[in-house]
């Protein structure tokens, strides 16, 4: 009888410690994922990526491509209403890093002679990283024999992309374009000057020979 009451007590005892590490299960099948720390966009500036110029979309566009072949950008698209560029860096030995700037050309209200800029510049990152690669040589002179083959190779593998928003970087740019479409209204003027300068032809001379008609 003492038995039986012994082992109906440690029956007992089980109970609850099963219990326990049921509850115990659930909470950790339950618990919250780690969240990533992440600001969201907060849509709170409209001049970081943007500049309203004097000008024409086709002016404004190529005082871009200008900017952008003067910092030695290599100029992938070119039109009067997009132009895109890229340049890589190398700031240490095992990392690249690559830059694509994309600017576009709109008309800012009614007159044509106002346009709005909008730029933005890509950042992708690059680290050198080493891939082992295995393989099997077969011998026939000594049968069915496989020799493995070990290999290992670096390739350059993207770990980051992300698209620049410090304002200090499209301000030197946006007056970098500024400055080009200075340089380019004074040449439009000069070509103006000379062509009104320049005395119109005579009617009377015949253009195929030369000599009056």
């Amino acid at each position: 009888m003492l038995k039986h009451i012994s082992t109906y007590s440690f029956s007992l005892l089980r109970w609850p410690l099963a219990l326990t590490s049921i509850a115990l299960a659930g909470c950790v099948a339950t618990a919250p994922t780690a969240k990533l720390n992440f600001d969201p966009e907060e849509f709170d500036s409209t001049t970081t990526h943007t500049r309203v110029y004097a000008a024409t979309e086709a002016q404004t566009c190529e005082a871009a491509r200008r900017a952008l072949l003067s910092q030695g950008y290599l100029v992938n698209v070119a039109t009067p209403e997009l132009v895109t560029g890229r340049k890589s860096f190398q700031p240490e030995a095992e990392i690249h890093v690559e830059f694509e700037f994309r600017v576009v050309c709109a008309r800012e209200g009614r007159s044509p002679g106002s346009t709005i800029a909008f730029a933005s510049a890509l950042q992708d990152r690059y680290s050198l990283k080493k891939t082992n690669t295995s393989a099997s040589l077969g011998v026939g002179v000594l049968g069915s024999v496989s020799l493995p083959v070990s290999a290992s190779h670096d390739a350059m593998v993207k770990v980051a992309s992300e698209t620049i928003t410090d304002p200090r970087f499209y301000e030197r740019f946006f007056a970098l374009i500024d400055r080009y479409r200075v340089f380019s209204e004074r040449a439009d003027r000069r070509e103006d000057a000379t062509s009104r300068a320049a005395p119109a032809p005579d009617p009377a001379t015949s253009v195929a020979d030369g000599s009056p008609r």
